[in-house]
């Protein structure tokens, strides 16, 4: 079962570029990347290995400095993202230091690849919106299309972020998702295209033409703003800092030759398309691994 989703990257209205979730048969625990081990004598030996490394890490991570002050954070940033990559590195972007990756972790080592442009996608969360309410009807389940079932009251601005990011977190704790071919159904969990959970700071959305589905990349260059500006230091560090993997996927043809969406978690707080974390990064450039 195909299915498309739609979204805007920005509260300008522009049309939006769709990602195209599949939903299919999942093992629990399963968490969407490429490799996983099976009880086997060499996946055994192997994890023991890496217990052994990541002993050693945490070691070396005791002598890490510490990540930069809250208070250099610029006021009225609006949004903190999840820890999910390990403290960020300090630093201005346009300085030259060609740094990526997480710390403790190997970053990709290919070719850097300039010109592209990375915008980023979100988790809204219902009980950052108020205002007048509505209501809902879909799919209760994941494996169902056009559903007609009543999924519950939520605010207007709620539903409408769903519409445009794909997901949402209700104030029950589950998540209202949408797509362009189903239309909107309950769920555990945000979905990338084959029906895993996104993860923040790690999944990432291209035209498979582009960048196949398994792809790791980093960030090594934020570029500017679409005004041309600089991008927010914080944010520019943070996303620089995680190592992305492309596990979602723009319906082939809207991505665009050069364009690449990262999922950031979900919103902190109201107004979060006002925040710097909502951006687009233009003429930034990307190493794959």
């Amino acid at each position: 079962m195909a299915i498309m989703r739609g979204r805007r990257h920005r509260a300008t209205g522009a049309k939006p570029a769709t990602r195209r979730p599949v939903p299919v048969a999942r093992t629990p625990g399963h968490n969407g990347r490429v490799g996983g081990w099976s009880g086997s004598v060499a996946g055994a030996v192997l994890g023991m290995a890496l217990l052994v490394a990541g002993c050693g890490a945490a070691e070396r991570a005791d002598r890490t400095p510490p990540p930069t002050a809250e208070s250099d954070t610029p006021a009225g940033l609006g949004f903190q993202p999840p820890s999910s990559t390990g403290p960020s590195v300090a630093g201005n972007p346009s300085s030259g230091v060609d740094r990526a990756g997480p710390a403790g972790a190997d970053p990709p080592s290919g070719p850097t690849l300039a010109g592209w442009t990375v915008t980023v996608y979100y988790t809204a969360v219902e009980r950052f919106h108020t205002g007048a309410r509505r209501r809902v009807t879909g799919c209760p389940t994941l494996n169902c299309v056009d559903g007609t079932a009543d999924l519950g009251s939520y605010p207007q601005s709620f539903v409408d972020a769903v519409t445009d990011e794909g997901t949402g977190r209700t104030a029950a704790g589950r998540y209202l998702n949408w797509s362009v071919d189903t239309g909107y159904w309950l769920d555990d969990a945000p979905r990338d295209t084959a029906g895993r959970p996104l993860r923040p700071f790690e999944s990432a959305a291209a035209d498979p033409g582009v960048l196949r589905s398994g792809t790791t990349f980093a960030i090594v260059s934020c570029g500017t703003t679409e005004d041309g500006n600089a991008i927010s230091i914080p944010v520019c560090d943070k996303l620089r800092t995680a190592t992305w993997t492309v596990t979602d996927e723009f319906t082939p043809g809207l991505g665009g030759t050069r364009h690449v969406d990262v999922y950031i978690g979900e919103e902190t707080g109201p107004h979060f398309t006002d925040t710097a974390w909502y951006t687009t990064l233009i003429n930034a450039s990307l190493r794959t691994r």
